[in-house]
């Protein structure tokens, strides 16, 4: 997706991610998010967001500290939801006058303004996501947005802190094969996940993994990331199922 698309894909998320808080019961527990509730779920994304503000505005070569950044938060957890939206406006701001190319610090240590309009959308798709989860709504996500979600999180996740390096723990060859059952998504819709002594590689198209799951671009984001489980009915698996599980296990610690 271009920057631009980022953008507004991400502004639209932030507006629904809020409109699915609003008026719910901020003690309301978050499944997908053990010890969160509703309250510090918003309260969590919606300072990410005007961290990243921060970074861009600055356009900062260095770590920021989220805790150095004035969130504004409300003291009223019932108003987190208005004060989310509102953080919407300063954070495209930001991103759209850096553009995609204008180099910020980031935790991978890659991009800049581009990278982080991408980081927002999926940030917020996610917990979009839990925050529907928590209220009984099944979550809907765009496959276009999806399928680069997953692309992303395979990219970025050892450099997230995610532990990446248990993964030296199976033997080299084993292979996990996610297909995207969305129409239209092709091979961007299909990844190759090789385990190796180094952690990882992953590519795009059709090949026989040690296991393959199907379904949904978006429900195979939500397995990237631990909130769908490799036994959802919704999936098809082939193969080693328990490879699935012990791999979401460990890049979802």
């Amino acid at each position: 997706m271009e920057h631009e698309e980022c953008c507004a894909r991400a502004d639209a998320e932030i507006a629904r991610m809020a409109a699915v808080a609003e008026g719910a019961d901020p003690r309301t527990p978050v499944p997908s998010c053990p010890e969160w509730d509703l309250a510090k779920l918003v309260k969590h994304t919606g300072i990410a967001h005007r961290w990243v503000t921060a970074i861009v505005a600055t356009r900062a070569t260095g770590p920021v500290s989220p805790r150095s950044v004035d969130a504004g938060l409300p003291p009223d957890p019932a108003q987190y939801p208005k004060w989310l939206a509102s953080g919407a406006g300063p954070l495209m701001s930001a991103l759209r006058e850096a553009g995609p190319d204008t180099p910020v610090w980031t935790w991978s240590g890659q991009g800049g303004g581009g990278w982080w309009a991408r980081r927002m959308l999926h940030e917020t798709t996610v917990h979009r996501a839990d925050a529907e989860l928590a209220i009984g709504t099944v979550p809907v996500i765009d496959p276009v947005v999806a399928a680069d979600g997953v692309d992303e999180f395979l990219a970025f996740a050892p450099s997230s802190g995610r532990p990446g390096q248990g993964l030296a723990r199976f033997p080299a060859g084993q292979s996990i094969h996610l297909h995207a059952t969305d129409e239209g998504l092709g091979e961007a819709g299909e990844w190759l996940i090789s385990l190796g002594d180094n952690g990882y590689e992953w590519s795009h198209g059709h090949a026989k993994g040690t296991v393959a799951v199907r379904g949904p671009a978006g429900l195979l984001l939500l397995l990237a990331y631990g909130r769908a489980r490799p036994d959802d009915e919704r999936l098809q698996v082939f193969g080693d199922a328990g490879l699935l599980t012990a791999w979401q296990d460990i890049m979802t610690l």
